[in-house]
């Protein structure tokens, strides 16, 4: 039985992924300091004998004997990685070198959860994996970008001078159930603002656009990408191609909670990516022809009925 560590794994995804592994026949350890992660997500998990949850803070050094890292531990959000910038740029760079020291030390395979962000306000579009980016490196949003794009470089040299099996994925735009109702990412703030009848606030003219990606392809593409072959490091997008305008996103938020919600125009954050859309040729070629398979409407009323759920509604 293959035992996993899961950092970040009472977060959104993690939750998710958690299960997954548990289910796959696999011993998981959770690791979470619960800045941004939830007991709520994994507390259905503690009585499973092969699941175990750890508080910890990344930024420390940790000790175990697993097979295989999954490291997710990161704000992701705007509103929680800019609420201490200083510490998401450690969680980001320190947490990449001690997961990939316990990973040197237990000879074990490590995937860094990167993201999109790296790309920052791109000049390609969609992007591929051989796009450098257009990043903001004093920005309000660097904290998160430059943070992720560190942990990148330090996973290649820990692989090109240690011999450490890393994989890198850049996970876009990702929603589904367990999302954190004040999380400030788009999907929910629409979703909950909509079953509360509030007024839908759209930063900009809401025509930048954004490829939402349901959480179970995520983690469908994260196990594939673990389980490949020593040769393959990556990165590789991770995402829906699929292309909507925030407008778009709004409208069918309304349409599918039968909301009174009106739009509400708020002006733009610094930095706010006007296009994003990953190209996932690659993630076809080396995941065994990997790709999402949940349209958007379809995971849209799965996450609704989930925040009904969270809201008492």
């Amino acid at each position: 039985m293959k035992r996993v560590l899961v950092t970040g794994g009472a977060g959104f995804i993690g939750s998710h992924l958690c299960e997954r592994l548990l289910r796959e026949g696999k011993e998981v350890i959770c690791l979470d300091n619960f800045f941004t992660g939830s007991k709520e997500n994994i507390v259905h998990l503690l009585g499973n004998p092969y699941f175990e949850l750890v508080r910890h803070d990344v930024v420390a050094p940790f000790y175990a004997e697993v097979d295989e890292i999954f490291n997710l531990a990161c704000p992701a959000s705007p509103v929680h990685y800019q609420y201490n910038g200083i510490k998401t740029i450690k969680t980001s760079v320190m947490g990449a070198i001690n997961m990939l020291g316990l990973a040197k030390r237990t000879r074990s395979k490590v995937l860094q959860a990167s993201t999109s962000e790296v790309y920052g306000d791109p000049r390609i579009h969609p992007q591929p994996e051989s796009y450098w980016g257009h990043v903001n490196p004093t920005g309000i949003r660097s904290c998160y970008d430059e943070g992720k794009r560190c942990a990148e470089s330090l996973f290649m040299n820990y692989h090109q001078q240690n011999g450490v099996r890393v994989k890198l994925i850049r996970i876009f735009n990702t929603y589904g159930p367990k999302m954190h109702p004040s999380d400030g990412r788009v999907v929910s703030n629409f979703i909950v603002q909509a079953l509360q009848n509030k007024a839908i606030t759209i930063y900009g003219d809401g025509q930048q656009t954004r490829s939402f990606q349901y959480v179970d392809d995520l983690v469908e593409g994260m196990i594939r990408l673990m389980n490949t072959g020593d040769d393959f490091t990556g990165p590789v997008n991770v995402g829906n191609p699929g292309e909507f305008t925030i407008k778009q996103l709004a409208e069918i938020v309304i349409r599918l909670t039968e909301s009174k919600s009106k739009l509400e125009y708020l002006p733009l954050p610094q930095d706010d990516p006007i296009q994003r859309q990953p190209d996932i040729t690659l993630a076809g070629e080396k995941l065994g022809g990997w790709k999402p398979i949940v349209p958007l409407e379809e995971g849209l009323a799965k996450t609704i009925a989930y925040f009904k759920s969270k809201l008492g509604l």
